[in-house]
């Protein structure tokens, strides 16, 4: 017989171990169910889009991205168009929203051959600039991530770039994660037109999992033949102008369209853990099959709606939690009703009056772009959760007659609305549905609202820009678009500015411009304006000795911020300057080719004196 000390000891040792156990399934539990943020985002699509900014200023303006079929693919548009639908080998439309640049990359840039990249699949040059631009606008140095366990979640069907062997669905994914020296999961996801939305879910489950730390999720699609026109053509599903009409009375069948985007993903207590912006959280997400319906290709309401209440499930919340939804709305005279009746079924249910679903597409914009139509959606999604706006959907002329709006508490977004908190965070759930029976469903929510970080640099003083590229005729480009960047937006703040440049890849060329004060903020301006190939050298010299003599202490000439107008940093001070230059040759040889360099540029107007004060130089 144990003793009453033996017993006390024994239940002692079993409530540490029910204490350790409950523990350990709460921090599983934790983690199983634990937001993802999304800490980056970029995007390629039509109507010349290139950021999720652009893309934001398109769709809040109302502007219509659908175009011709492109000239530089080989189609031979005279001969496939034919107006009357349903003919063999013929397309009735010849309208759609193209990457009409899906051509341009730089082979260079990422170090491979020229002849290897003739025979590259177009969708995964493209994949490979859009997840570096990704992760450079996360502030994060894509150079840093090598060897480390990142994954890449991409969404593509597409594979019909006939060049020998180039055009493999599971490359999109894997060359991204070769070329980065990534070692995570690489997966290239195809179920058809859900293809991105399903890839986002696989990112976050495998975060959620420890499967990676960081994850890039998105989708591309790229035409390289006009077979999916001739197709539709011939099923009759087809806009003949190319537009989808979302949820409309006036809606007649899809419209194509192509594009890339591209989400840099990790668990959210990473996310604050390293001080990355946060953009958005994905709450929840799900994905399920239609099964045996009533046709292969068919959308089954059921099974949307299941796919609904099992996203709203893994968050945690109920439909009324939800502010608007981002549908799948492709402008089919089938599948736009059946979609919108299965939101009035679960959205438009146990909703307070004054507080309806809004629902809208980003297809009435820029088309159905197919494995990147879901990862649009989300990027509009989360620009519109920054915003506090909710934009319109193009091409309504009423909502669809095929549709009983007086089921629920369902409204068509006509017109641009403002998106208030009403006491809780925003929240919006995003469709995709690809006719192979793949569903997807995903609810993100505007990030948690935490203490803004200290400034980096305080006061007014001055910043460097640091801009660099692969070649001399790359670095004066990027040194236009921060020039048309900062121009564009008089808010930004130069030490913002400057943590953003620190956080990119430093490459071979190389270039500095000051901001922070109205002087050097001008010549850093004047200095991108006229940057040009062969000379950047100069002007990198001269912007580092600006930087160390008007930043940098130096025994009893200290220079901070716009201290040319205090009495210590006068005019013989500047005399002081110059001597000390001049004391060593290396130096004096230094300066005198920033002289030589700016002279030269500015008409004579300015030497390089005159940048550090600021003199001369246009504002």
């Amino acid at each position: 017989m144990p003793t009453e000390e033996e017993l006390l000891k024994y239940l002692k040792a079993v409530s540490e171990e029910l204490h350790t156990t409950r523990g350990r399934l709460q921090t599983l539990e934790g983690r199983r169910t634990e937001p993802v943020a999304i800490v980056g985002m970029s995007c390629r699509l039509p109507g010349g889009v290139t950021s999720p900014d652009h893309l934001w200023d398109m769709v809040v303006k109302g502007e219509d991205a659908i175009g011709e079929f492109p000239a530089d693919r080989g189609w031979d548009v005279d001969a496939l168009y034919d107006p009357e639908p349903g003919n063999p080998g013929k397309t009735y439309t010849r309208s759609g929203g193209f990457l009409y640049d899906a051509a341009d990359f730089d082979p260079a840039f990422f170090g491979i051959a020229p002849r290897e990249a003739l025979v590259m699949d177009p969708q995964q040059r493209l994949m490979l600039e859009a997840s570096w631009q990704a992760l450079e606008s996360a502030g994060i140095n894509p150079h840093t991530l090598k060897g480390t366990r990142t994954g890449v979640f991409a969404g593509s069907f597409h594979h019909d770039y006939d060049t020998g062997g180039g055009s493999v669905g599971s490359l999109v994914s894997g060359r991204v994660a070769y070329t980065l020296g990534l070692q995570g999961p690489a997966v290239t996801v195809d179920t058809a037109c859900s293809s991105s939305l399903v890839a986002l879910h696989q990112a976050v489950q495998a975060l959620r999992n420890g499967e990676c730390t960081l994850a890039l999720a998105g989708g591309v699609t790229v035409l390289s033949t006009p077979g999916v026109f001739v197709e539709f053509s011939r099923q009759r599903g087809l806009a003949p102008d190319g537009r989808c009409k979302s949820y409309a009375t006036a809606a007649d069948g899809t419209g194509w369209g192509e594009g890339v985007g591209m989400l840099v993903l990790e668990r959210l207590s990473d996310a604050e853990r390293l001080g990355h912006r946060i953009l958005a959280v994905v709450r929840g997400s799900a994905i399920n099959q239609d099964g045996a319906s009533n046709g292969q290709t068919a959308p089954n309401g059921p099974a949307q709606q299941r796919v609904i209440q099992d996203a709203l499930a893994s968050a945690r919340l109920t439909t009324a939690d939800v502010d608007v939804v981002e549908g799948h709305g492709t402008g089919t005279t089938l599948g736009d009703p059946i979609e919108a009746q299965a939101l009035l079924a679960t959205y438009g249910q146990d909703r307070p009056e004054d507080r309806p679903l809004w629902l809208g597409s980003v297809k009435s914009n820029i088309g159905h772009t197919q494995a990147a139509a879901g990862v649009a959606g989300i990027i509009k999604m989360v620009q519109a959760i920054r915003n506090g706006v909710l934009p319109r959907t193009l091409h309504v002329d009423e909502p669809s007659h095929h549709v009983d709006w007086e089921s629920g508490a369902v409204r068509l977004l006509t017109e641009n609305r403002p998106w208030p908190e009403n006491g809780q965070p925003r929240r919006a759930g995003v469709s995709s549905f690809g006719y192979s029976g793949t569903n997807a469903h995903v609810i993100l929510e505007a990030p948690p609202v935490g203490e803004e970080p200290a400034d980096a640099v305080a006061g007014g003083g001055v910043v460097p820009w640091v801009v660099s590229a692969r070649s001399a005729a790359a670095l004066a480009d990027q040194a236009g678009h921060l020039l048309a960047q900062v121009t564009d937006d008089a808010g930004l703040a130069p030490r913002d500015v400057a943590w953003s440049l620190a956080g990119r890849a430093v490459l071979e060329h190389r270039a500095v411009v000051l901001g922070g004060v109205p002087s050097s903020g001008r010549a850093g301006s004047w200095l991108l304006g006229v940057l040009r190939p062969g000379w950047s050298r100069g002007v990198l010299v001269l912007v580092v000795w600006c930087w160390c003599f008007r930043v940098r202490a130096r025994s009893g000439w200290a220079w901070r911020g716009s201290c040319w107008s205090s009495r210590r940093c006068s005019r013989s001070g500047w005399g002081s300057v110059r001597r000390r230059l001049s004391r060593t040759r290396m130096a004096g040889r230094c300066w005198r080719w920033c002289g030589r360099a700016v002279r030269r540029f500015s008409g004579g107007g300015c030497g390089a004196a005159g940048v550090v004060r600021g003199d001369g130089v246009a504002g």
